[in-house]
């Protein structure tokens, strides 16, 4: 009997190696001629329009017709005091949109996560609904608006309220870059908010948190990569803008991007094209720093509880 008991175990071992040795999964082909055909339209689009006007970008930037390679163009962003002061202002006003749009979007994007799904469509069709509309026409429409004579004044008017000067001044500018980039800051939130589970929710209210500490504790932590969306989705578009601070502002605030549009356009033969290029190169260059570092951000609390 002790004999049989000890050669149980032994006698079994091979059948047990042959059932790990048929449950290997197979290996899968590493791509396929018909992925590689689905991607074609993505890679030659990517090339037409992305890599391309690069290349340009970065051939204009550094290259003179009459005096070759040269890096003057670069250093003209850095020497020129107009040029700083138009991209401090170009930051300055960014990040005041970029925080005005994320306290309007937030709550709101909260809210909306809570309503039904029906509700939700709905609003989300008339939050989409002005993007259906061109940027320039949505920028003028605002222009008309907050003329001395527009809508506005005329309802303080009817109030017995003296009309107030809104364009010209960067309080406008700023409105017109809110107006046009909030569904971008919406968007992403609601998104990452609505994937929260709601058992998370409740485990922290059984486990004693009230509205603001499930709040810091939970909600926020959990839509902080929405958060971090949002917000490059507002400030890369805000800070290269051209046409919002030219219509909301009559031409009295200059920022980087009127610059860049002033040199191609209307210096396009003394230069301005590379020196547009070569600021065009410079704040995209930012623009990524500062991407690379908020999502660096984001990838290192996301999840994380505080």
């Amino acid at each position: 009997m002790p004999e049989s008991v000890n050669k149980g175990p032994s006698s079994s071992a091979p059948a047990g190696e042959k059932i790990r040795k048929t449950a290997k999964p197979k290996k899968k082909k590493a791509g396929t001629f018909g992925t590689a055909l689905a991607n074609t339209p993505f890679v030659v689009w990517s090339a037409a329009f992305i890599i391309i006007p690069l290349l340009f970008v970065l051939y204009y930037s550094f290259f003179d017709p009459e005096k070759g390679f040269s890096i003057e163009y670069i250093k003209v962003f850095f020497t020129e005091p107009m040029y700083m002061k138009a991209f401090g202002l170009s930051a300055l006003y960014s990040v005041i949109a970029t925080l005005i749009s994320l306290v309007i979007a937030y709550p709101f994007a909260y809210f909306l996560s809570k309503v039904s799904p029906a509700s939700q469509r709905l609003q989300m069709v008339l939050i989409m609904l002005p993007m259906w509309m061109n940027m320039l026409l949505r920028t003028y429409s605002w222009n008309q608006i907050l003329q001395d004579n527009g809508l506005i004044n005329k309802l303080l008017g009817v109030f017995g309220i003296s009309s107030v000067h809104f364009l010209g001044t960067p309080g406008a500018v700023i409105l017109g870059m809110v107006y046009n980039y909030l569904p971008y800051m919406i968007l992403p939130i609601y998104t990452a908010m609505s994937k929260i589970d709601r058992p998370l929710l409740e485990a922290s209210e059984d486990l004693g948190c009230n509205g603001f500490q499930k709040l810091r504790r939970v909600i926020f932590p959990l839509s902080l990569s929405g958060v971090i969306s949002g917000v490059i989705m507002v400030f890369v578009p805000s800070i290269s803008t051209f046409y919002i601070s030219q219509k909301m502002s009559l031409g009295k605030v200059t920022l980087i991007g009127d610059i860049i549009e002033q040199q191609i356009k209307l210096h396009y033969a003394e230069g301005g094209l590379n020196r547009g290029a070569a600021m065009s190169l410079v704040l995209m260059i930012i623009i990524l720093i500062a991407t690379f570092i908020m999502n660096r951000f984001s990838d290192e609390d996301e999840g994380v509880l505080m």
